[in-house]
C-alpha cells in the first residue's frame, strides 16, 4: 500500500509496527521482497568482501617480495660502487649526449 510516507519514517520511529508487520509476514511463511533484496546483496557483499580480503593477502605477499629484492639491489649496487671506487683504473668515462639548450 502507497502512503507517500518515507519507508524509514516507520521503520525507525514505530518499531512496533515494523516489528508486526515482519512477525505476521513471517508467520504466513512469507519473507518481504526487500527483504529478500537486502539478503541477496548481503551475500554478494560477503563474497566481495572475501575476494577483496585475498587480494590484500597477495598484495602483501607481493609487497614483502618486492621489498626484498629492492634492497638487494641496494646492497649489491653498493658493493659495485665500492668496487668502482677501489679500483679507479678499470674505469673509462664515456661520452655523453649533448644536453638540449633551454632558452
Amino acid at each position: 500500500m502507497e502512503a507517500d510516507v518515507p519507508r524509514n519514517a516507520l521503520t525507525q520511529r514505530h518499531l512496533d509496527l515494523r516489528n508486526e508487520f515482519y512477525k505476521k509476514a513471517w508467520a504466513r511463511g512469507e519473507m518481504p521482497d526487500s527483504e529478500k533484496r537486502l539478503r541477496r546483496q548481503l551475500v554478494k557483499a560477503k563474497e566481495l568482501r572475501a575476494e577483496a580480503l585475498k587480494e590484500i593477502e597477495r598484495l602483501k605477499a607481493d609487497n614483502k617480495a618486492l621489498v626484498g629484492a629492492l634492497h638487494h639491489m641496494v646492497m649489491e649496487n653498493r658493493q659495485l660502487r665500492l668496487r668502482v671506487t677501489e679500483q679507479p683504473g678499470n674505469l673509462r668515462v664515456l661520452p655523453t649526449q649533448p644536453q638540449p639548450s633551454t632558452q
